[in-house]
C-alpha cells in the first residue's frame, strides 16, 4: 500500500509539474487554462491528502519509539 501511494504521490506530483508548465506557457484558451487549473487543484489535494497520512504514520512510530505495536494506523487516526 505504501509503495502505491508512493507511485501516486510522484505520478500527482510530475502531472502537477506538467500542468504548471502548460499554464506558464500562456498558450491555452481560458476554458481550457480553467479546466487545466481545476485539475491541478484536485492533484494538491491529492498529494496533501498523502502527505498528510505519511506526517501521521511518522507522528505514530515516533510516538511508539519505533517499537511494533499492535495498534493499526487507522485505529490511532480516528481515536484522536
Amino acid at each position: 500500500m505504501t509503495d502505491k501511494k508512493n507511485i501516486n504521490l510522484e505520478k500527482s506530483l510530475a502531472d502537477l509539474e506538467a500542468l504548471v508548465a502548460e499554464l506558464e506557457g500562456g498558450e491555452l484558451s481560458l476554458e481550457d487554462a480553467m479546466k487545466k487549473f481545476e485539475q491541478g487543484i484536485k492533484l494538491t489535494r491529492t498529494c496533501q491528502n498523502i502527505l498528510k497520512d505519511a506526517e501521521q504514520k511518522v507522528e505514530i512510530l515516533l510516538e511508539n519509539n519505533g517499537e511494533d505495536t499492535l495498534t493499526s494506523f487507522n485505529d490511532k487516526t480516528n481515536g484522536d
